[in-house]
């Protein structure tokens, strides 16, 4: 959810009056009072059963308005604009996204800068911006760019073939801003815009992050107004030294090929250059990015002031971290300070800082073991939060006051908190959310407010807007499981999940999460055992688990899920583990797991079914392959079959290079121990999968057929690494458990 700005205090008390904006029942035109039966198809259905889910909550610069993008009852993919109206007191729709939108599809420039930040099945509108002026609000749609203003007209700003990539309005709302074509284009709101970048061929592009930027260090943008908009810094990428893939996207309808490049591990990334130039595009001069060109751009920021442009580079191995300072007129930079990775860990890239208005810097480092908050100034660094618990994300700031908003796992590795410490003081901490829910947090730029977002295994996701002490002022979203949410049928079946721990091979505590059918004595149930397993997640929480899980539940099964050594919010030693050692120490602690289940007198060791997607189902295929009949079955989702097959950032930074570490590479692919395989097995596979390459199921496959090896597999037509829809979805879950049930696995009658 991104920052919203400023609001004076007379307009935070006046937002104390906005109602909730879930939907009353007549609105909807369903209603859903009787108990009913849970199944595949209103789990993937609309409404929601989570209820609503709202996405980009911001204030007007004039503080009148609240919006949000809300999706509908008949469409839960689909999102339109909303306002709360502070002089009315009520909602409205500001941009209904079916009126104003043309159909056009998307282009695939867009399609797939969609996947790699995961809105790939939402329709309508998946961003906005508000002008400076607070009057009218930059509205994408279909490809296409609107102005939308308050009296409810709309201007179209393009209409082109091509997709406008990235648009924004700059700092101060003087200049849209858009990539079209690989170059980056400014223009005046409501005037024709025009390039700024030269155009220098199809493997060169302006102001568009690069493939492994996007898809694993979290940056998404390739260009960045300066404050005041006398500048614009702007990424230049080139392609050329980046290895082609030519990917099948196999339709149901023919066969379409892409030669996409896509940089697999080992080899050469695109060549990535920054620079700095006056909004026309004149003034241009190169940020000295030092000698080394193999590096990451990792992040880009500019001084609050506009007077530096700070640059985190990353080096190619992910172990050190530079924050550059440049002067942006004339590019020339020196280091400002540099952080370095643990032994045998690598650089975690997150959001979590922010440049003040006094020179300092709020910084988030793993240097004490633990993700903790620093602070930076004048050379020195104060360690603002410390202890064996990790600080999950820098919420806010308060400059005026002094005071740092943030999440982290304090009171509860399993339920995050936020909360709230004075720099005069970071010794006292003060907790602002409520410890029975898992929490999650942004504010305003002034560090003023609090949107909060709370869920728990009992309560779908709520929102409520607090102040800086974490009162509630009002609810956004209460998304109360009254009579009227669209989950109340199913209430009366709902199954409490219990947590848990056992403790790893090393002795650290590996948390579980079981949510169980309503027990009868004597009786086993099956197990459908999921886990992702690999880093940079953590699956088991205390939040809102979801209508799935309870419907698999419904059926007759025991769910479960574990998190094992490097996964993330646990510290460096656990994360690191799996450091060079992927389909190992991972593989290991899920046994774990499974033998803990086995010791259960309601559990049936013979029925326990392993399942997960992408890392998941690549450690699917390395469970079953390391322990033949300790599960029952297994089901492997669009799963990486060999390291060599994914990309740079992603790899390298957990595994090294193939050419560095061979062995490390040879032991952690799942092609050549394939027929050890000896428990059923279910591949799932998107056949347009532009993220894992269909090649790495066709390449298992093969080896599997030639190895006499029995399996089934279900392949998609058309989808990509994301195979979902309210049809679809019931398709592969039915898949599922006939699977499951076929091979005995399944609930007995």
């Amino acid at each position: 959810m991104q920052s919203f700005r400023l609001l004076a205090a007379a307009s935070i008390l006046a937002l104390s009056a906005i109602p909730s904006i879930g939907m009353a029942q007549e609105e909807t035109g369903m209603t859903e009072t009787q108990s009913g039966e849970l199944t595949l198809e209103r789990v993937f259905g609309s409404p929601s059963l989570n209820g609503s889910s709202p996405r980009g909550l911001k204030l007007s610069p004039d503080g009148r308005y609240l919006t949000l993008l809300r999706n509908r009852p008949d469409d839960k993919d689909r999102y339109d604009l909303w306002g709360f109206d502070r002089e009315s007191g009520e909602w409205s729709m500001l941009v209904d996204s079916e009126k104003l939108g043309t159909g056009r599809e998307l282009s695939e420039a867009e399609k797939m800068q969609r996947e790699r930040q995961r809105i790939g099945s939402l329709k309508g509108i998946v961003t906005y911006d508000w002008a400076a002026d607070g009057q009218a609000i930059l509205v994408p749609l279909d490809g296409d760019l609107y102005l939308a203003r308050l009296d409810g007209t709309t201007q179209r700003l393009t209409d082109t073939e091509e997709s406008e990539l990235n648009p924004a309005l700059s700092e101060t709302g003087a200049y849209v801003s858009f990539v079209r074509d690989g170059q980056l284009w400014t223009g005046k709101p409501g005037e024709d815009a025009a390039p700024v970048t030269p155009k220098e061929g199809d493997l060169i592009s302006w102001g568009v992050a690069e493939f492994v930027a996007q898809e694993e260090l979290d940056r998404s943008t390739g260009f960045w107004w300066s404050p005041d908009d006398r500048r614009i810094a702007v990424a230049r990428v080139d392609e050329s030294p980046v290895g082609v893939v030519t990917r099948a996207a196999i339709g149901a309808k023919g066969t379409r090929t892409y030669d996409q490049r896509y940089p697999a591990a080992g080899t050469p990334n695109a060549d990535v250059s920054l620079f700095v130039m006056d909004p026309d595009g004149t003034g241009r001069v190169q940020v000295d990015l030092g000698p080394d060109k193999d590096i990451y751009l990792a992040r880009v920021d500019w001084a609050p002031d506009g007077s530096a442009l700070y640059v985190q580079r990353l080096d190619r191995k992910q172990f050190t971290l530079d924050m550059l300072r440049v002067d942006p007129a004339t590019g020339e930079s020196s280091v400002l300070f540099t952080e370095k990775a643990a032994d045998g860990h690598w650089i975690n890239l997150t959001n979590n800082y922010k440049f003040l208005r006094d020179g300092s810097l709020i910084w988030w480092s793993e240097r004490s073991g633990f993700g903790h908050l620093y602070r930076f100034a004048d050379g020195d660094w104060q360690q603002l939060t410390s202890g064996d618990w990790v600080v999950t994300g820098l919420t806010g700031v308060d400059q005026d006051a002094g005071r740092i908003y943030f999440t982290g796992t304090k009171d509860d590795p399993l339920a995050t908190q936020v909360y709230a410490l004075d720099l005069a003081d970071p010794s006292a901490i003060d907790r602002l959310s409520d410890p029975a829910f898992a929490n999650s947090a942004s504010m305003d730029k002034s560090g003023q407010l609090l949107v909060m977002r709370r869920s728990s295994d009992t309560q779908p996701s709520q929102i409520y807007l607090a102040d800086h002490s974490g009162e509630r002022l009002t609810w956004i979203e209460q998304n109360e499981l009254d009579g009227s949410h669209p989950y109340a049928p199913f209430l009366p079946s709902h199954r409490p999940a219990t947590y848990g721990s056992i403790p790893g091979a090393d002795g650290q505590p590996l948390y579980w999460r079981m949510t169980t059918p309503e027990l009868e004595p004597g009786k086993r149930y099956p197990v459908f055992f999921q886990h992702y397993g690999g880093p940079h997640a953590q699956t088991v929480t205390k939040g809102w688990g979801g209508a799935l899980e309870q419907y698999i539940v419904d059926r007759g099964y025991i769910f479960f899920e574990i998190d094992n050594r490097g996964s993330n919010n646990r510290g460096v030693d656990f994360e690191k583990a799996i450091y060079r050692a992927m389909g190992t120490v991972e593989v290991e602690d899920q046994k774990r797991g499974a033998e803990y289940l086995k010791t259960l007198d309601f559990v049936d060791p013979d029925r326990i079914a392993t399942y997960g997607w992408s890392y998941g189902g690549y450690m699917t295929l390395k469970m079953l392959e390391a322990d033949p009949g300790l599960y029952a079955a297994g089901i492997s989702g669009a799963p990486v079959t060999r390291w060599e097959l994914y990309d740079t950032a992603y790899t390298e930074r957990y595994m090294g290079t193939p050419q560095d570490d061979a062995d490390a590479y040879a032991r952690s692919e799942a092609i050549e121990d394939a027929a050890k395989i000896s428990d059923p097995l279910l591949l799932v596979h998107g056949m347009a999968d532009d993220n894992v390459v269909f090649e790495n199921s066709t390449e298992l496959a093969a080896k599997l057929q030639g190895e006499a090896v029995p399996f089934e597999m279900m392949f998609y037509p058309g989808y990509t690494h994301s195979v979902g829809g309210p049809k679809i979805s019931v398709h592969l879950w039915n898949t599922i458990f006939d699977f499951l049930d076929r091979h005995g696995v399944g609930p007995a009658d």
